[in-house]
């Protein structure tokens, strides 16, 4: 309603239409039998009243009981008779409000001029503003997120022919899910035709969220044609104990269990009856065509995708598992570190369940304590293109120790090079000729486990998922004997002297094999020297006919009796010389490192086409040996090019630079020309998943000779180990997955002044220098938000609500008006929210600070959770979990840049509910139109009417609903309800507020429009377990869920609901208690804002609280009796006998 100047005729003439309705709703029809009385404080206050002000230059009165002065030229006011009023009659030319709406208290108008509510699509300029911001910011945030700094996709598409069959006999004598769920074995087509007995090592595959058994396909092809083309034909890899793969997979009919803990538990259960199932297979010769020479199996190996990698972590707590049947777990785009979503409280606990249980086991001193100690653990993550589950939390470092497992990316594994989305890296033909040949190599079907010791284990997946060039990768030149006898003549000139770098431009130009040694520096050397060797070429492995081959070798003096048989490979490259000088070598073909090809036509590193060879040994590794021998065995000249040389500590930079530092200018560094051919560039503050930079790297000139190979960079971090390469590189964006929000500290505290690294690889025969330049891209930052904090959005508008909520009740409390939405918002985003972010952004800082410090002993820190032993378990792997998670003060203006965002939303979202709203109410009011013939005075009250349901109804409904919620439904489907019900409530309301014109009814509409607005964002942490219900439905699962029966989880928000479809206005609060309203909502702000991501699903008990207080104070109002509530129950209302009476 539009408010006027005081004082004006036309304002006088509305408050005479205002004061004739509200007259009506003090007659005995409108307050249900009862004279209504002006409220003693409106009284009280109007005999405070200002003397009669003046319009237009003449004297206006107004006193209670009084009618305006004529000289305003308006009509008296006459009051209703007091025949009228007692006789209970409603005069004919009265427009009859809802029978159940009233107003607590209300004064009468005549009495004291209150302030009418003004218009729901009122919108101020700070709301305005808001919006825009706010649109803007997200605008640029959701673009970024498409648009920049994407990684390219490389995968190449893979064949197979599958064939699945089904284990019929797996049934409900050995689960109790065998209605539900079902096991196949999986065969290819061409290779296992009609071979349905199990004959090798049994691996199972358990599908992700909604994820099908047939993903399992991709890798189990692959295992099927690599075993039959390459392996069987091995004789040593056979007497290994290499055998075929039996993969298994589970139907779980698309379960979803990324939003519903007990599905998670449900599916850990069954797949540990498929476990002894499937090992019984083998024991029985009706159904395995094993040797009977070898121990039958006594565990399985476990592939799982997504939250399939959950539930196999999940198998190992549950009470029927088998000990040891479990030692080798593989996940891929698993979120280990934390839920995805917090929307289920059974999710939340599992994880905190599962994890607790993996942690407690990995801090025992002695193995023999540790039901884990057996267990290996790799989590592969696809890298940023994943944009359903955050690849930070595949990370294990809060979890697995490194003895017992880690996380790569599969932009780090050797000849993948390539980021992978959520499905991609299930079928992606090079990663999974990775995953299948580590799985073949670390199979030995010569032991019960069917697999290799856990420490070979962990060296065959850290040789196939890792760079090689991480510190944790043993190199395996010191484990083995010399292979090569080398016979040089002397006096050789092929002796490369030191600090001289060897640079072959071609091979076989002496038509001839010929060695170049290198000298090895002495142990000892100041410097810390290593050894790096670059090229083209592909090296040999002993007994290859290739063009180079890399020896480390020692001086071996043949003395007399000593026969040169001891050495598989004699290489002889003596000549006639009469003097010879043997070496006794170590072949480095089993520590080469592959690299990306760099060229100038490279675009990708992942482009099918030869990749470098790469070796790097620290000088402790190489000590024992003499010399290194580059041996050309070319012996017609060919192309191709190596580089060898001994480097020193040049050849690693760290900067000292901070993030402030970064963001503001930038880093900037120039090479010398006389540098070595890699450098490594350590930038420790180069470390948060929330940056994202562009990388410039100047040209070089390289002479007539041309360049060897175009620059090749490699971006990494080695916690989790994530490596990317760029290939030709002059522009690059960088971004990683380094320290990310509400990620648990490590296990093992990082060491200071860990970060990124940027890994070049420069033509040294470019004598030039090259600049290098970094800076942060902001926009590009921007859109690495999403993927950190989406959940934000289902909590951080909470927070505005909450408060505007706060704020209405507050007004109305006072004044007796329950403005609109959109005033309780601008007075919000003038005075509330800005106060509530301020001191939410300090209280970030201060977390961070706290979080840097080490944990105390004592009373505070038992109070903070802390734990008091001094082992490593004593971390605190809660501590991020506040707000927005961070873990850099850096990051401070995160809350209010999304503290602005989500209440921008929060405007947005109101005004589309206001045009559903509006729209169902036209449409309403359009369907209880009555025909033109009808007297008029018939058509308003039929067309006005609220017409509530009777009492008697609604409590014979609700009763229902919660005997459906205490046996069958799960309270997220009332819930659902309620909220249907809410919104044609709301309707109603702004029907009848609209042909009335009644400030009365315009509160009830307010106030309930701002209820919905309320549940409509609690009603997204409702929906995922929903989903989860209904899904069981079509699968004819109808086992209720156990953890989500509680009828007092949803009996007040029903209550709540079910009276405003009464059409009741809440009474005013005007004791203390009305800041028990005020204390509600302010708490359910501020949990939303700092426990609502990581406790989301907390946030709906928390505003079911609030409902039952709304519910109370209701009911403060009214007179509850037994015989009332008998009466309810009998029959209709009294007062709804005239409703029936037709005209």
């Amino acid at each position: 309603m539009r408010r006027r100047p005081s004082g004006s005729a036309a304002e006088d003439e509305d408050e005479d239409s205002f004061s004739a309705a509200s007259s009506t709703v003090a007659s005995p029809v409108g307050a249900q039998g009862e004279q209504s009385q002006p409220d003693p404080a409106s009284t009280e206050e109007s005999a405070k009243k200002p003397p009669p002000l003046k319009s237009g230059g003449k004297k206006v009165e107004r006193a209670s009981g009084t009618e305006a002065s004529p000289a305003a030229g308006l009509r008296p006011w006459k009051p209703p008779t007091s025949t009228a009023a007692s006789s209970g009659k409603r005069p004919k030319n009265m427009i009859p409000l809802a029978r159940e709406i009233t107003i607590d208290k209300m004064p009468d108008p005549r009495v004291h001029r209150r302030p009418r509510p003004r218009s729901p699509w009122l919108c101020s300029l700070a709301t305005f503003l808001t919006f825009s911001t706010s649109a803007v910011i997200l605008f640029t945030i959701v673009r970024s997120f498409l648009v920049r700094h994407l990684d390219v996709k490389g995968c190449r598409m893979p064949r197979m022919h599958p064939a699945y069959a089904e284990l019929v006999d797996f049934d409900t004598e050995h689960t109790r899910f065998a209605t539900k769920y079902s096991l196949y074995l999986y065969r290819e087509v061409g290779i296992d035709d009609d071979d349905l007995k199990v004959n090798g090592v049994p691996v199972i595959f358990i599908p992700g969220n909604a994820g099908s058994y047939r993903q399992v396909r991709s890798i189990a092809a692959e295992a099927a044609y690599y075993f039959h083309n390459i392996v069987q034909h091995d004789p040593a890899a056979i007497e290994g104990g290499a055998r075929s793969l039996d993969f298994f997979t589970v139907d779980f009919n698309e379960d979803i269990t990324a939003f519903h803990g007990q599905t998670l538990l449900d599916q850990a259960e069954y797949l540990n009856d498929a476990v002894a199932y499937i090992l019984s297979l083998y024991h029985d010769s009706r159904r395995s065509t094993r040797d009977s020479d070898l121990p039958d199996p006594t565990s399985v190996i476990v592939l799982g995708h997504s939250m399939g990698g959950i539930v196999a972590r999940t198998m190992l707590t549950m009470p029927n598992y088998q000990s040891s049947t479990i030692n080798t777990i593989i996940t891929m785009s698993a979120p280990h570190a934390r839920p995805p979503v917090s929307f289920d409280s059974d999710v939340v606990k599992t994880y905190k369940r599962i994890n607790d249980y993996w942690r407690q086991a990995y801090s025992q001193k002695w193995a023999n304590n540790n039901p884990l100690w057996h267990v290996t653990l790799i989590s592969i993550a696809g890298g940023s293109l994943d944009t359903v589950v955050p690849s930070d939390y595949a990370s294990l470092t809060s979890l697995v120790p490194e003895t017992h497992g880690f996380t790569v990316f599969t932009s780090s594994v050797p000849n993948v090079w390539t980021g992978m989305d959520h499905q991609q890296i299930l079928w992606c033909d090079q990663l999974r000729r990775a995953v299948v040949r580590s799985l073949m190599e670390i199979v030995d079907v010569n032991r019960p486990g069917q697999t290799k010791l856990r420490l070979d284990r962990m060296r065959i997946f850290k040789k196939w998922f890792l760079t090689g060039m991480e510190g944790v990768v043993e190199k395996t030149l010191p484990q083995r004997d010399p292979t090569t006898l080398l016979t040089l003549e002397d006096n050789s000139n092929s002796i490369i002297s030191e600090d001289t770098r060897l640079t072959l431009r071609k091979f076989g130009h002496s038509r001839k094999p010929r060695a170049y040694l290198l000298p090895v520096p002495p142990q000892g050397t100041p410097g810390g020297k290593k050894f790096t060797l670059l090229t083209d070429q592909r090296l040999d492995a002993p007994g290859e006919n290739g063009k180079l081959e890399v020896l480390f070798c020692s001086v071996f003096p043949l003395h007399p009796g000593q026969s040169a048989t001891l050495f598989s490979m004699n290489m002889d490259l003596s000549g006639d010389s009469s003097g010879s000088t043997r070496l006794a070598c170590k072949n480095a073909a089993a520590d080469i490192i592959p690299l990306p090809a760099s060229t100038r036509t490279s675009k990708f590193p992942f482009e099918d086409t030869t990749p470098f060879s790469y070796l790097q040994y620290d000088l402790e590794d190489i000590a024992e040996h003499q010399y290194v021998a580059v041996v050309d065995k070319a012996v017609d000249p060919t192309s191709g090019w190596v580089v060898a040389e001994f480097t020193n500590a040049e050849s690693t930079i760290r900067t000292n630079i901070g993030l402030t530092h970064l963001l503001t200018v930038g880093m900037r560094m120039r090479l010398p020309a006389t540098r070595p051919m890699m450098v490594d560039v350590k930038i420790p503050a180069l470390h948060s998943s929330l940056l994202a930079y562009k990388l410039s790297i100047g040209s070089q000139a390289c002479g007539d000779e041309g360049e060897l190979f175009t620059p090749l960079l490699r971006q990494y971090v080695s916690d989790p180990y994530e490596s990317k390469y760029f290939v030709n590189v002059r522009q690059a964006n960088i971004n990683l997955h380094g320290i990310a929000p509400f990620m648990p500290p490590p296990l093992k505290a990082r060491s200071s002044g860990t970060g990124a690294s940027l890994q070049f690889w420069f033509d040294p025969t470019c004598n030039t220098s090259v600049d290098i330049s970094l800076k942060v891209d902001v926009v590009g930052s921007m859109g690495k938000l999403p993927m950190r904090y989406r959940t934000v959005l289902a909590a951080f508008p909470l927070l505005v609500v909450a408060l505007v909520l706060r704020k209405q009740f507050s007004v109305y409390d006072s004044t007796g008006v329950f403005m609109s939405f959109s005033e309780g918002t601008d007075l919000v985003l003038r005075q509330s929210l800005p106060i509530v972010l301020l001191a939410l952004t300090f209280f970030s800082m201060s977390l961070v600070r706290a979080n840097s410090e080490p944990p105390k002993s004592g009373i505070i820190s038992n109070f903070f959770n802390w734990r008091d032993n001094a082992t490593e378990s004593a971390v605190d792997f809660t501590r991020n979990d506040l707000l927005l998670g961070s873990q850099d003060p850096f990051f401070w203006f995160l809350v209010p840049l999304l503290g602005l965002v989500s209440a921008g939303v929060c405007v947005a979202v109101h005004y589309i509910t206001l045009i559903i709203t509006h729209t169902l109410a036209t449409v309403y009011g359009l369907l209880t139109t009555r025909p033109g013939w009808m007297r008029n005075d018939d058509k308003k009250r039929v067309a006005m009417a609220f017409a509530p349901s009777s009492p008697r109804r609604r409590i014979i409904t609700t009763s229902i609903l919660l005997f459906f919620v205490a046996t069958f439904i799960p309270y997220q489907f009332a819930y659902m309800v309620a909220c249907i019900v809410q919104i044609a409530t709301c309707v109603r309301a702004l029907h009848y507020a609209q042909e009335t014109r009644s400030g009365a009814h315009l509160n009830f509409y307010n106030y309930v429009h701002s209820i919905l607005i309320v549940m409509l964002w609690v009603l997204p942490i409702n929906l995922p377990v929903l989903v989860v219900w209904i899904h069981n439905l079509a699968v004819h699962w109808l086992t209720p869920f156990s953890s989500h029966h509680n009828v007092l989880s949803i009996m007040p928000l029903l209550l709540l609901v079910e009276t405003l479809t009464s059409g009741k206005m809440i009474p005013r609060m005007t004791t203390s208690l009305r800041y028990v309203t005020n204390t509600l909502f302010c708490f359910l702000a501020i949990y939303a804002a700092v426990y609502g991501v990581t406790y989301a699903y907390l946030l709906h008990h928390l505003f079911n609280f609030s409902a039952a207080w709304l519910v109370a104070v209701h009911l403060s109002n009214s007179t509850f009796s037994l015989s009332g509530l008998s009466q309810m129950l009998e029959g209709e209302d009294e007062a709804d006998e005239p409703n029936k009476k037709r005209p």
